[in-house]
């Protein structure tokens, strides 16, 4: 076997040329005979139901084929999610909700039917407005990831109020939104009584799943194509109402159907991160030890289904808090239903956290490094379990070295270079350890070579390819020999990319059936079979025998500098820094990759990405990337990321824990404590803003008195 092929190695993406020759298809770039395009008409109210829609002049237009609503739409069975009922009901939950469906012979025909849909509605009184007292919130069963709503660990109240140092803090996100660079999209096709799709998502077994009982089929009818996904944010990870929308066009037509959603719809249809008000309280001695956190979180999900960010669960297992409170509440607003986006939960929690950490530092005059070192701790502070690897010491430490923190001056203000005022800052980072049951199988084929077939899911983290990493190593042979099967529901089940479990659960399966073959191969005398000789794995029973005495997470430290134009309030980022303990690493290239695009990810979140949500239409104002500003190139001049090698023997056989989200986790408050740090002011409500910063900067710009 070539060295250069094993696990960790930075292997080139093997999609890699195919991608940029155009030889890799995505959802809706499958040639298909007499295919039609589809465009979905959106309401134009926030609440209340459908009276009229008058179609006849639109059907009447050269070109169109068809306008599916609630009046002539084929019935759908009930699906495990509400938001992909679509076209069965005149009512309508929010601005923005799918009514009507144009189909026709070409996309510009399908637009121009869908612009002249004619609808009548009755409105009714609408509520899209978060408030931190509003009158409906009530505390959830559970929050996302089945965590529990509230954790309370001995007495926050009485600890609080005698704890020498005492921060109450007040932070705000707004909703933030998905926008991968390929939009979701479906192409649909009927062959008798079989439905095949090409799906732009995270988990074909999973929208398998959700259109059989949509459609009432039995799942082996339906094959759910997804080999080649232009990104997702979480937002593919459950199917989305375009999927539906095809299938029941494609239906009704009989002809074969492509739908992407329009960029302009995604902030109402994909899913978002929902707006949270978070409150952090810490009360801690002298030494900056932390004796009491609080962390109560208040947020919203949609009339339609209940979704919660859980974005106080990082509070419950980062620091050493013998007395803790963590908490969420949520109210139902007519507004579209959040979702997963890179790191739900961790991401706006750890904001918060670690924003409250760098304050708890000024306020104790403790170096924010330091004050984080001296409240690490070895066991797990919600469930009292010893962690399986621990490393976030090592990253502060090696990222303090690297970025150059030693000897850096606490005060506000004190670098400048002319009108530009230069800050540093620091915040840590963390991500539990997933893994789901998978299955694959490992063939070794007659002609020579072996092929190994899981449905996982590339959505641009280069899982092909580590996964052949893994199958590589695990059979002893060379990267060349190996072929990879992924993203099809014909293949062995595996979970979503998301989570950042894929690798670990596709990888277990994937390594796990490759011993599975070199033992059958042992067994076997003589030439191999025609078909070759297969095995097949399922760790079911693996992951669910994992030893339940251990908490699992990643951990990582970022290091940010910035520069603040005192006249203008401009911020820009000059340089960011990551380190991590992320278990072992599989593939150099790509892991850096994932690491590098979290953090930039983080810096949009803290200075760019903003949404706001009009409270008289009931619509988010920014609809497309013109408007909800993304970072790009010239937004991150100087991103590096580095790892340690970590051992940790109670992961999966790899030794990997995921990469894909951790980046982006605590890299915003590393951002917004380098401001803090260049200007004097704290920014507790993202983005970073002039408005947010001149008020504080006019001492700056106030002339020296001779």
């Amino acid at each position: 076997m070539n060295t250069a092929d094993r696990t960790g190695e930075g292997v080139v993406r093997l999609e890699g040329r195919a991608k940029v020759t155009g030889a890799a298809r995505y959802a809706v770039e499958h040639p298909l005979d007499g295919c039609l395009h589809a465009w979905p008409v959106p309401a134009g109210i926030a609440r209340g139901r459908i009276t009229a829609i008058d179609t006849e002049r639109v059907l009447a237009e050269p070109g169109t084929v068809a306008v599916l609503s609630h009046e002539n739409a084929p019935r759908l069975g009930e699906p495990e999610d509400p938001e992909l009922f679509v076209l069965q009901s005149p009512r309508v939950a929010y601005r923005g909700q799918y009514v009507a469906l144009a189909v026709a012979e070409t996309p510009q025909a399908a637009r121009a039917a869908a612009a002249a849909v004619r609808l009548e509605y009755a409105a009714e009184p609408h509520d899209v407005t978060l408030t931190g007292g509003h009158p409906g919130l009530y505390a959830p069963e559970t929050v996302n990831g089945g965590y529990p709503t509230d954790r309370e660990r001995g007495d926050f109240d009485m600890a609080f109020a005698a704890s020498e140092f005492r921060l109450d803090t007040r932070y705000r996100i707004p909703p933030l939104h998905n926008h991968p660079m390929e939009p979701h999209a479906s192409t649909a096709v009927w062959e008798g009584p079989r439905l095949r799709v090409y799906d732009s998502a995270q988990g074909a077994h999973a929208v398998q799943s959700e259109l059989a009982a949509l459609f009432g089929l039995e799942p082996e009818r339906i094959t759910v194509v997804s080999e080649h996904v232009g990104g997702g944010f979480g937002s593919k990870g459950t199917p989305r109402p375009q999927v539906v929308l095809a299938c029941l066009a494609a239906r009704e037509t009989g002809r074969p159907v492509k739908l992407a959603v329009p960029r302009h719809q995604m902030a109402q249809i994909v899913g978002h991160r929902a707006a949270t008000e978070q409150r952090v309280r810490i009360g801690a001695d002298g030494a900056g030890q932390i004796s009491a956190l609080a962390h109560e979180v208040v947020t919203y999900s949609s009339t339609v289904r209940e979704f919660t960010e859980q974005a106080a669960t990082p509070s419950r297992t980062m620091y050493a808090s013998p007395h803790s409170r963590t908490t969420h509440r949520v109210t139902r607003l007519d507004v579209p239903t959040p979702s997963w986006m890179r790191a739900p939960g961790e991401c706006p929690g750890m904001f918060a956290l670690e924003s409250a950490m760098d304050e708890l530092a000024v306020t104790t005059g403790i170096d924010p490094v330091e004050i984080r070192l001296r409240n690490d701790t070895a066991k797990e502070p919600d469930s009292g379990h010893p962690f399986s690897s621990r490393r976030l010491a090592d990253c502060l430490r090696e990222g303090a070295r690297r970025f150059g923190w030693e000897g850096r001056d606490p005060r506000p203000g004190t670098r400048a270079e002319g009108r530009l005022l230069i800050g540093t800052g620091v915040a840590a980072s963390g991500y539990p350890v997933y893994v789901a049951p998978a299955r694959a199988t490992a063939r070794a084929e007659a002609a020579g070579g072996y092929r190994i077939e899981v449905d996982a899911t590339d959505i641009g983290t280069g899982a092909r390819t580590v996964l052949a990493q893994i199958a590589a190593e695990a059979l002893a042979a060379p990267l060349d020999r190996i072929r990879i099967g992924i993203g099809n529901s014909d293949l062995p089940k595996g979970p979503v990319a998301g989570g950042s479990m894929g690798t670990a659960s596709w990888g277990w399966a994937v390594h796990k059936a490759c011993r599975a073959l070199l033992r059958t191969l042992a067994e076997h005398s003589g030439p191999l079979p025609e078909e070759g000789l297969s095995a097949h794995a399922d760790t079911s029973d693996d992951v669910a025998a994992r030893s339940d005495a251990y908490a699992r997470r990643a951990f990582g430290a970022q290091f940010a500098e910035v520069q603040v134009d005192m006249d203008t309030g401009e911020t820009r980022l000059r340089r960011l820094l990551g380190v991590f303990a992320a278990g072992r690493v599989l593939n150099a290239r790509t892991a850096r990759s994932q690491f590098i695009g979290g953090m930039t990810m983080g810096v949009s979140m803290a200075l760019t990405e903003h949404s706001t949500m009009d409270a008289e239409f009931g619509d988010f104002a920014e609809r497309d990337l013109a408007m909800y500003h993304v970072a790009v190139n010239a937004d991150v001049p100087d991103v590096q990321a580095y790892w340690l090698d970590e051992e940790d023997q109670e992961l999966n056989p790899m030794g990997s824990k995921g990469i894909g989200e951790i980046g982006i986790v605590g890299t915003a408050a590393a951002v917004t404590s380098a401001v803090h740090h260049a200007t004097g002011v704290r920014v507790r409500e993202l983005p970073v803003l002039p408005e947010s910063l001149l008020p504080g900067l006019a001492e700056w710009r106030r002339p020296a008195v001779v």
